[in-house]
Parts: C-alpha cells; sequence; structure tokens
C-alpha cells in the first residue's frame, strides 16, 4: 500500500517502518476500497503517522475522546510554532478528525456515552403527540428542540417539572433573551411552550395551564419581508459556479435547485438518487414541511448539471443522496455546507442580499415568478406551499408594481 501511494522510496520505507504500519496500511486500504481518491489517501497516511506515534505512547486500547482532543491541540500548537500554521483550529480538527475516524475503525476508541437528557418518557410523549396532530417531522424535530432546552434549563436549575410556574417559565425567557435571539425567535419559543404547557396540564405533569400567561414580544403581520438577491445577481451566482472542478459541477446543479425550483436548504439535501426518473424527466422532492413527495419537470438546464455532476464529480460510494461532501469520508450536506455555498458566492461577488443563505435564493424564486406575470396560484404550487396565505407574502415585496402605481397621474387632482 505504502509504495503505490508514495513515489519517494525513502519517504514510503518511513511509512512502512513506523509504528502500528500494519494497522495504519489495514485503514488506508479500507478508505481506498470506499472510493476515497489519491490527495485524501495522502493527507491521511501523514495524518496517521503522528497519531500512531501518540497512540504508542498512550496505549492502543480504550483511547478516550478527550486524550485524542488534548493531543490534537499539542500537534497544533507545535505547528503554529514552527510557522506552519497562523491558528489552531484547522491543524487540530484534521488531526482529531484522523484519529477518531481511525481509532474507531480499530476499536480502540472509547465509547462515551453522552448524558442521558432529563424526562426522556415526556419527551417521547410530546414527540407522539406532536406527530399524531399531523406535523411534519421538521416541525416535530423543531418543536422537540426547543422543549428539549426548556427541560435542560430546569435540570440546570434544579426545578422539578412538577413545580413549573409562570415565574420559572419567564426566567427561562430571559435566559433565551440574554443569549441575544431576535424578537422572531423569542415568539416561536412562547408559541411552543404555550402548546406543550397545554399539553403538559392534560398529562398532569403541571398543576396548572400557563398558556394564558406566557408572554411573547408583539410581532405585526408580514413585518418580516422575504427579501432574497435580484434575478439578475441570481443568474451572476450561477455563472460564477461554472467550472470543471468537482466543487464547480456540485455547486451549479445545487444552486439551480434552489434557485428555478425554490427548494429549501432540506429539501436539496434531501434528493436521492432514485428522486430523478430519467426517463420521464421528473424530479421528486420531499417537501419538508409537508412530508408530501412532489413531482415537477426536470428542466434541461438542471437536468445536464446534475447529469454532469454524476459522471464527473459524485464519488463512487455506497450512498444514496444526490449531493455528498467533495473529500472522505462522503456524507450528506450539512446545512451549513449550503449556507456557506451561498453566502460565500454572495460576499465574492459583493451582491446585496438581506438573506444570505439558501432561503434567499427561493424568496428570489417567488419574487421573479410573480413579476413575471404568474399567479399566486401557480408561484405556490411550485413552491410546495400548503395555503394561498404563505405565498400572498410575496405580493407585498413586487416593488415594480408599487412604484407604477405610485407614478399614476391623477389627473391634477392633487
Amino acid at each position: 500500500m505504502f509504495k503505490t501511494l508514495f513515489r519517494y522510496p525513502q519517504v514510503s520505507s518511513r511509512h512502512a517502518n513506523g509504528p502500528l504500519a500494519e494497522e495504519r496500511r489495514t485503514f488506508l486500504l479500507h478508505l481506498q476500497t470506499q472510493g476515497v481518491p489519491r490527495s485524501t489517501l495522502l493527507r491521511y497516511a501523514s495524518q496517521l503517522l503522528l497519531v500512531a506515534g501518540l497512540l504508542v505512547r498512550k496505549g492502543r486500547n480504550q483511547i478516550a475522546r478527550e486524550q485524542v482532543t488534548r493531543c490534537a491541540r499539542r500537534w497544533a500548537q507545535s505547528q503554529r510554532r514552527r510557522r506552519r500554521a497562523r491558528t489552531l483550529k484547522w491543524s487540530a480538527e484534521r488531526f482529531g478528525q484522523v484519529a477518531c475516524a481511525w481509532c474507531s475503525f480499530l476499536g480502540w476508541l472509547k465509547d462515551e456515552s453522552p448524558p442521558q437528557a432529563p424526562y426522556p418518557f415526556q419527551r417521547a410523549a410530546w414527540a407522539s403527540f406532536l406527530h399524531s396532530e399531523g406535523l411534519s417531522e421538521s416541525t416535530v424535530r423543531s418543536y422537540g428542540w426547543w422543549i428539549n432546552g426548556f427541560l435542560q434549563w430546569l435540570k440546570q436549575q434544579e426545578v422539578p417539572l412538577r413545580q413549573v410556574t409562570a415565574t420559572v417559565v419567564d426566567g427561562f425567557m430571559r435566559h433565551l433573551s440574554s443569549r441575544r435571539l431576535n424578537r422572531v425567535s423569542l415568539a416561536t419559543a412562547a408559541k411552543i411552550l404555550r402548546r406543550f404547557s397545554r399539553y403538559a396540564y392534560e398529562q398532569g405533569w403541571w398543576r396548572r395551564d400557563l398558556a394564558p400567561v406566557i408572554l411573547a414580544p408583539r410581532l405585526f403581520r408580514q413585518e418580516d419581508l422575504p427579501l432574497g438577491p435580484a434575478w439578475t445577481d441570481v443568474r451572476r451566482l450561477i455563472a460564477a459556479s461554472d467550472g470543471d472542478t468537482r466543487l464547480h459541477l456540485r455547486n451549479r446543479a445545487i444552486l439551480l435547485l434552489l434557485s428555478v425550483y425554490g427548494l429549501r436548504s432540506g429539501e436539496v439535501r434531501g434528493l436521492r438518487l432514485e428522486d430523478i426518473d430519467w426517463t420521464r424527466r421528473i424530479l421528486r422532492v420531499r417537501r419538508s414541511k409537508t412530508a408530501y413527495v412532489q413531482e415537477q419537470p426536470l428542466t434541461s438546464a438542471t437536468g445536464k448539471a446534475i447529469q454532469r455532476y454524476l459522471k464527473k464529480a459524485r464519488p463512487e460510494c455506497a450512498r444514496k443522496e444526490l449531493f455528498l461532501t467533495v473529500h472522505a469520508p462522503f456524507r450528506r450536506l450539512s446545512a451549513g455546507a449550503l449556507y456557506h455555498l451561498t453566502s460565500s458566492l454572495l460576499q465574492r461577488l459583493d451582491i446585496v442580499s438581506p438573506k444570505r443563505g439558501p432561503h434567499a435564493l427561493r424568496h428570489a424564486s417567488a419574487t421573479y415568478l410573480l413579476n413575471s406575470g404568474s399567479s399566486l396560484k401557480a408561484v405556490g404550487d411550485h413552491l410546495g406551499h400548503r395555503s394561498l396565505g404563505t405565498t400572498q407574502i410575496y405580493a407585498k415585496v413586487d416593488l415594480a408594481g408599487l412604484r407604477t402605481v405610485a407614478a399614476f397621474d391623477l389627473g391634477g387632482l392633487l
């Protein structure tokens, strides 16, 4: 393995005669069978030689994650002292990533179970209740996240669930406010707490229903305009992703799905290989908020971009997700990856947009369709909205139409 990986005999000999050579060779062969490119194998091999030296001194069995973190930090500090790295972050992260992956593969990584979250029965019952109400999976996760944070805060404050009062809930809302959450987030937290309060009272967990006394900041109807970049700027974004590298090919296909179809970030990340029907030229989208599968025609430009990505850029592996990371270990893209994709392009092209994430392209798509003469019903169906009211807010940002009305000649009446 080392002879085929390294060109120079001296480098190959150093790796072959280093500590834990057989264990390192086995792991590199495993990565190779997973379709990991040679450049990544070289990076892993160099890091593994360093990690192996630390493991020999520390012992092979039951390596704790904290131990790996300490070793990674010491390695990063030495890199910075030698002026090979400006900060500790990336050197420590690369070292820790390789060390944990190798130790886990060999069964040496100590299984450190995270501390159990409080009130597991109540949390499970709450999630089951939300599912029975017909809420989508993403909404159930969101509601569960807020209530898990509330229950965790109760544990830290040593307040039993049975003794929750209005004063306690007000304390939690002040805690959220101290974290500088905006008014919309605070209003969302209050709304979910009210719903949980009613459910907790019905289940006998709380002594009274506190929903009427849970206060939230006032929000004005349609105050948060869904503004995105202008459509000319969206075209610039897509043009900037034109290229032959694996990253360019993947990002261009993603940007077309975000802008042409107005897909949400989770809907793009959730696309699977079988969701594209090449025979019928159909794209199947699993709507994240309504949980139903919607079929949309696959446009020529988007289809070509996806085909180029599949043929030239997508890693060959067993995963079924359409879009994967460029570097091994290959996995589904995270929400942060899509946000970085759009925000970095907007910044590089000096495009002004109130929203910087992938949802900004959804807003831009809806506004463009309305300005092009599409009806609210057609736009709502295109975006997968459940009700027409959700789409109506985009009519509020039809600035071109508002300017036309404002310039109307009243014939000297004023």
